[in-house]
Order: structure tokens, then sequence, then C-alpha cells
């Protein structure tokens, strides 16, 4: 049997319980990947919800912190800004082929990897 060439490491298995509880602690909210996936977006796009956001919203969020996270291992780059002033991506490279834990792991690694990028403490 080959080994998945990602994988859930000790280390980031600490450092990802380590951002869930940060999360909780300061939203009052148990997250999960969709959760934290949705902040990062927010943050991304640099807005703080006024109002109710549309489901379309939410998920332009989603896939503005997809693009974003998946652009530490070149998958994404930004190329500008939409006339709301949210970013724009761009497939840059094509993703593997991977299944399910292999997806959650790699989005979790690259959250980890922006919370540390963006020098936001959980630890």
């Amino acid at each position: 049997m080959s080994e998945s060439p990602i994988s859930l490491t000790k280390e980031l298995t600490v450092k990802w319980f380590a951002l869930l509880q940060f999360i909780e602690e300061n939203f009052q909210k148990k997250p999960d990947v969709n959760a934290i996936l949705f902040l990062v977006g927010i943050r991304e796009a640099g807005i703080i919800p006024e109002k109710k956001l549309s489901k379309e919203q939410k998920i332009y969020l989603m896939h503005i912190a997809n693009c974003k996270i998946l652009s530490y291992s070149g998958y994404y780059k930004q190329v500008g800004f939409n006339e709301d002033g949210w970013p724009i991506w761009e497939n840059d490279k094509k993703l593997p082929n991977m299944d399910l834990f292999e997806q959650e792991v790699l989005l979790k690694q690259h959250i980890i990897e922006y919370f540390e990028n963006e020098e936001i403490t959980v630890l």
C-alpha cells in the first residue's frame, strides 16, 4: 500500500486544534473548515458585513479564501479586483487529483500557513 503524499502530521494536528480553539474562543462558535474559510474570505475581501450576506456572497467569500490559501502552493494567483473591490483570482496550475481526506489535509495545512503568514497568533 502506498502512502499518501499529503498526511496529517502530529505538528499539523496540534496547530489545527489550537486554531479551532482560538476561533471558538473569539467567535463563541465551534468552527469547521468551511467556517474558517468564510472568515478568511471576509478578511481577504476587507469587508465587515453590516447586513446579512446573500448565499452568493458567502460562496464568493469562500472562493476567495480557497484561492488565497491555495496560492501558497501556486495553484492560484490574484489578478486584480472587481468593481466592488473584492479580489479576483485566476487558476495558475492544475490541482492534482486527491481524495477527500487529502483535500481536507491540504486545506488545513494552508489555512494554518495563512494564519502564520498573516501573523495571527493562535498559540
